[in-house]
């Protein structure tokens, strides 16, 4: 793949409209691909990335534009960890905006540019305030201060009096919509969720102040409907009552305050986007596609709109025409692109769009786009020099047959220099979720693990999202059952590519990813020759005992009723069949995590040291879910590269 710096502007093609979008019919028009056509390119470079090269390269997330559209302010892990930057919208040198050693999300600028609103957790503990700081710098306040509540997403009114906030107590099993007055901080619950299962998400204000609009979802995102919320009574309206399930959310309002940018699969169990009228709560498609299809915003003048298509896990994105619908791709690299500020992605005039963009090799960063000239401007720049100047062979997707016929699809990374001789080791990458998917993100931990000799697969397994409904349900009540034969038919295609030795391939994964090594290991034994777990899920009726509420719920939406469907939640749990384990085994987890508690790790240890298998583990202390502090990403992959160095390719 050709880099985004290697010319003055390579990142946009040329710029060619359409009256209609160019949309691939979906995930039915994939071909199976043999897998004697998989080639290791020859590369006389190669070598292996330094692992801090790799965690030195920065990430960027999460960015609001001023109110007046020359600042943009950002996350960043510049200093090691996510914290608060902003830098001019024309380029140069961000500043640091607030520091802490925890991580510093969903940063909105109020409307009169003097305050940025953000949240902020404590040590991975995923229990969110909500803090302000002075836009030019100064010190931070933490507005709300509760230690045992969530307060989420905040969302300035238009006149900057109110600001509503997503706030979910640490025992409560719902999210609600509270609202924050901004001059006395008092906090007031808007939405009053009857269910055990429901979440409120904030969408956007009216013009006026008057209505706030919402999604209310279902935990097990298979059902959401849009509402219109009056502020003065709490009254809510359904605006996309249906029957049966459907999964509708809003993104943006247009600046008349009469339409909404949705998505929705009510239409034929894919996503597409649509405009809602509010007052007749008609639909008008945009989108007729069967890949994944994201609302994005509307422009200040409501006149155009954006939108992203997820295509197996690559994404494009779009700007359409309000009035006619008619749409046109916005010519970037391929990879993973999206519309990247909250709570719009539109400078405030309209005139510019921020993007980012990334791809498996190349480090996620933000893109100015001029709608006037056409023309980009890279904002940030994460990747270290280093990094840059090592070649990084691309993802490939192929699409292969599980045991029943199904066909998964999966992102595979084939290291340069391999000769065809069922020799090299290979790794099976799980994702989590498990309504989640494999993109053509950019991951150190796989760039740190192709560079050093190992093919990687990355499959989208039943129960993925990305590809409709009913292959997102394909694994209701059968967690680790056919969605795992779809992870050991991922190593059998490793096999038939003729590069694997299949007594080197090992598996490693992140949350349900995690769980999946644990069930691959305990279930499917002969298949694997070593494993890294990352915070996974050993058995699911302790999760239930100490996971977050609201996950007990989610747990519950795959599993069934914890006491009617015992079986099946015996059946998927890992410590029913991790006494058949082979592999070794390297376990790692963050002490704070709330939503795969510490107790799952040390289950695991202990079955494996009792059965005197090998099995090692590491726990890191101010870390949740996930690792978020340098050091500590920078020692996780060095211990999964060590252990897979050892058992796969035999090295002390």
């Amino acid at each position: 793949m050709k880099s985004l710096r290697s010319t003055c502007s390579p990142f946009f093609l040329l710029f060619v409209c359409a009256l209609t979008i160019a949309q691939s019919s979906g995930p039915d028009t994939r071909t199976i691909t043999d897998a004697r056509t998989i080639v290791s390119a020859s590369n006389p470079n190669a070598r292996p990335i330094p692992i801090d090269d790799l965690y030195f390269t920065r990430s960027v997330s999460s960015a609001s534009w001023s109110p007046g559209g020359n600042e943009i302010v950002f996350t960043t892990d510049i200093s090691g960890r996510s914290n608060l930057w902003k830098v001019n919208a024309n380029g140069g040198w961000p500043i640091q905006l607030a520091q802490s050693d925890d991580r510093q999300y969903s940063e909105t600028w109020s409307p009169d540019g003097k305050w940025i609103l953000f949240q902020q957790d404590t040590a991975g503990n995923e229990l969110w305030d909500i803090f302000a700081i002075p836009s030019e710098g100064g010190e931070a306040i933490n507005l709300t201060n509760t230690p045992e509540i969530r307060e989420e997403g905040p969302r300035w009114s238009p006149d900057g009096k109110t600001v509503a906030l997503n706030h979910k107590p640490k025992e409560a099993t719902v999210y609600n919509i509270a609202l924050m007055d901004w001059a006395t901080r008092k906090v007031t619950l808007l939405t009053h969720e009857s269910t055990p299962n429901h979440l409120w998400q904030s969408v956007a204000w009216s013009p006026d102040g008057k209505t706030l609009y919402a999604n209310r979802l279902e935990v097990s995102f298979t059902d959401a409907d849009i509402y219109a919320i009056d502020i003065a009574s709490g009254n809510a309206t359904n605006l996309t009552l249906h029957q049966g399930k459907a999964l509708n959310t809003a993104s943006s309002l247009s600046k008349d305050g009469r339409t909404l940018l949705i998505t929705s699969n009510a239409r034929s169990g894919y996503q597409n986007v649509a405009l809602l009228d509010i007052a007749s709560k008609k639909l008008t498609w945009v989108t007729d596609t069967k890949w994944e299809a994201s609302a994005g915003d509307f422009s200040p003048d409501g006149k155009r709109f954006t939108y992203a298509i997820n295509a197996d896990g690559r994404s494009d994105v779009y700007l359409g025409d309000t009035a006619t619908t008619e749409s046109e791709k916005i010519p970037v690299a391929g990879g993973v692109n999206a519309f990247a500020a909250f709570p719009t992605s539109f400078s405030s005039s309209g005139d510019r769009l921020l993007l980012s963009h990334e791809s498996s090799v190349e480090p996620a960063d933000f893109w100015v786009y001029d709608l006037v000239s056409r023309k980009p401007k890279q904002l940030t720049y994460s990747v270290i020099a280093s990094l840059n100047s090592a070649p990084r062979p691309p993802s490939q997707i192929v699409s292969y047959k599980s045991f029943d016929g199904k066909t998964i699809s999966a992102l595979l990374w084939v290291p340069f220099n391999f000769k065809r001789d069922s020799s090299n080791p290979a790794l099976v990458l799980p994702h989590g979720g498990p309504t989640g998917q494999s993109q053509d993100y950019w991951s150190p931990r796989i760039a740190a693990y192709v560079s050093r000799g190992y093919i990687c697969i990355a499959p989208n397994v039943r129960g993925s999202t990305g590809y409709g409904i009913d292959f997102q349900k394909a694994n209701y009540q059968d967690l680790g059952g056919g969605d795992l034969q779809d992870e050991v038919y991922a190593a059998k295609f490793l096999e038939a590519t003729g590069y694997v030795n299949p007594k080197k391939i090992g598996i490693t994964g992140g949350s349900y990813g995690g769980f999946m090594t644990l069930m691959a290991i305990g279930r499917s034994p002969d298949v694997w020759a070593a494993g890294v777990e990352l915070f996974g899920i050993i058995n699911w009726m302790t999760m239930l005992q100490h996971e977050d509420a609201m996950l007990q719920e989610y747990e519950k939406s795959l599993l069934g009723d914890p006491v009617k469907d015992r079986a099946t939640y015996d059946a998927a749990s890992p410590i029913t069949y991790l006494h058949n384990a082979k592999a070794p085994l390297l376990v790692l987890q963050g002490e704070n995590d709330p939503r795969v508690p510490r107790e799952e790790a040390e289950q695991v240890v202990e079955l494996l040291k009792k059965d005197g298998k090998t099995v090692d583990a590491h726990y890191y202390a101010n870390e949740g879910h996930g690792f978020e502090k340098r050091e500590n990403q920078i020692d996780s992959i060095r211990r999964s590269v060590e252990w897979f160095d050892k058992y796969l390719k035999g090295s002390n």
